[in-house]
């Protein structure tokens, strides 16, 4: 006998995903908007599956009672909408469509970059207002021809800008650290090694990134202050990537000349926001998705992805844990947070610009189907660079690829000191950093970092000295910790000689702030410090 699943479609998508949907015989599709929370608790366990956008909320209320429910797919990028938390416990697995908006976004960006070149904002006001003449003589814009052009992030939005950029015979500087000097070239872009070099010689600069505690005003005040003088900023990614009062103050000096914004660091800014005053801003209301072909993409793609989970099990654009069964799940378990743990340890330390992550299993993993354990170490490389909201174990291969990060699987035949063994390295150019893991008993272990044997914790906050080998080292960074309230819960040194080079990796009980960083670097034999949060 045939199976029918329930499908509910809770808020508006387009209707070509709504027929994709019904055109499956085994689905039954019903359509319910403004669904409360109450309602939706006592028809949800209809269900095998449901279709959102950002106002139905998927609480763990609602899971709870979703006794049937596979999937939840949400049309659009964010899952603020899901506790994704709640569905990761019930077995549900949570997706998302974020590439459905990347045309949409980065021709918006792109919009306000010309916008902003040309006054086109201003001067359409001035031809309303009956200033025609006034507007003529005070509104003389800049071309795109033959300027610099630094694009920060060069993800799918910022390729996309790229690609519209050249069209214009725009200079292309980008900075992304995790972006291969390769991919970078068969994209007519320069790649920067900073985002104070790319930023120093730019008349145009477009921010394309997530932001995370180390992007959060990306674009402040002593940033602002190294750029050319008149220049101009574009930022349809996030708000808060820019300090807004730094960028307040340097409209008014003239050493911005003007930026376009589509995002804010307070949404919907305030009646007296300063910034709305200025008349070389540029402002629209956080509408880089909004686009006919943008909805209408997303609602089909989401529809196309909850009936693949739910008739076939098959998950793509997954933002919790993807299906796998019992047996898999059991096999390869102990090895997936160390294996995501690793992964971001490596990306922490690697040179910049890496072009290949190489993941190397010996011992019992090595007799395993290391699939997703593969895939979670990719996880945790890229979700430093991508943001971890975006990047998952289902679509971090994709990410790879878009960055033109290889990635490359071995196992050793050959026994090691070590029952159980994964090595991780990457790098480009002869340049590489190895990190190497293992469990001692049931639990995990860093065994070997930058080529010196060590014995760490893989979790928590991890503060890497590289150092000197000189006697009193370890104390001098003691007291400098002590003194500054943070605790040491776990501490491995590890060298090759003597005197040489050393490197000491400690477990903190809280994360130290930059000011700590600079007081221990300053301490004589300190060569680096380096904060890794796992």
């Amino acid at each position: 006998m045939d199976t029918t699943y329930k499908i509910l479609v809770a808020d508006p998508i387009s209707e070509k995903g709504i027929e994709d949907l019904r055109s499956d015989p085994a689905l039954q599709v019903d359509v319910k908007l403004g669904l409360s929370e109450d309602e939706l608790v006592s028809i949800v366990s209809q269900y095998t599956g449901i279709v959102v956008r950002s106002q139905t909320q998927i609480t763990a209320r609602v899971l709870e009672a979703a006794t049937q429910l596979k999937a939840v797919g949400r049309a659009g990028v964010g899952v603020d909408n899901i506790d994704t938390d709640a569905a990761s416990r019930r077995g549900v697995v949570v997706m998302n469509t974020p590439g459905g908006n990347t045309i949409s976004t980065a021709e918006h960006a792109f919009t306000l970059m010309m916008s902003l070149a040309r006054h086109i904002p201003q001067a359409h006001n001035s031809v309303t207002s009956g200033k025609f003449k006034e507007g003529r003589k005070k509104y003389q814009g800049v071309e795109l021809n033959g300027k610099t052009l630094a694009i920060l992030g060069m993800g799918r939005i910022g390729t996309e800008f790229a690609k519209r950029a050249r069209s214009f015979n725009m200079r292309i500087v980008a900075y992304d650290p995790y972006l291969a000097e390769s991919k970078a070239s068969a994209l007519g872009v320069e790649l920067a090694t900073t985002v104070d070099d790319a930023v120093r010689e730019a008349d145009f600069i477009t921010l394309h990134m997530p932001k995370t505690d180390e992007t959060t005003h990306l674009i402040n005040a002593s940033r602002l202050a190294l750029m050319k003088r008149g220049v101009r900023l574009i930022n349809c990614a996030r708000g808060g990537l820019i300090d807004e009062a730094a960028l307040l103050a340097a409209l008014e000096s003239g050493q911005v000349a003007g930026v376009a914004l589509d995002v804010f660091e307070e949404e919907p800014p305030s009646e007296d926001y300063a910034l709305l005053k200025r008349e070389n801003v540029v402002c629209t209301p956080h509408l880089g998705a909004s686009t006919a072909e943008a909805q209408e993409t997303v609602g089909i793609e989401i529809a196309k992805q909850v009936r693949d989970a739910v008739v076939d099990g098959t998950i793509v654009n997954a933002v919790n844990m993807p299906n796998i069964d019992e047996r898999t799940l059991k096999q390869v378990g102990a090895y997936l947070s160390l294996a995501e743990a690793m992964g971001c340890l490596v990306a922490r330390t690697t040179p910049a610009h890496p072009e290949v992550l190489r993941i190397q299993y010996s011992g019992k993993v090595a007799k395993l189907d290391t699939t997703l354990i593969t895939r979670y170490a990719l996880k945790g490389f890229l979700q430093v660079a991508s943001g971890q909201e975006m990047v998952n174990p289902v679509n971090a291969p994709a990410f790879a690829e878009n960055h033109g990060l290889r990635v490359t699987e071995t196992r050793l035949a050959e026994p090691t000191d070590y029952t159980d063994l994964i090595e991780m390295s990457s790098g480009n150019d002869g340049r590489s950093v190895t990190v190497a893991g293992t469990f001692f008993g049931k639990e995990p272990r860093i065994v070997r970092l930058r080529d010196r044997k060590i014995n760490v914790v893989p979790k928590g906050h991890l503060l890497l000295l590289e150092n000197t080998d000189i006697p009193g080292i370890v104390g001098s960074v003691g007291r400098v910790l002590g003194e500054n309230h943070v605790n040491i819960a776990n501490m491995s040194l590890g060298r090759n000689e003597r005197g040489g080079q050393a490197l000491m990796v400690l477990n903190l009980d809280s994360a130290p702030g930059p000011e700590l960083k600079a007081k221990l670097e300053a301490l004589e034999g300190i060569i680096e410090a380096k904060l890794v949060s796992l």
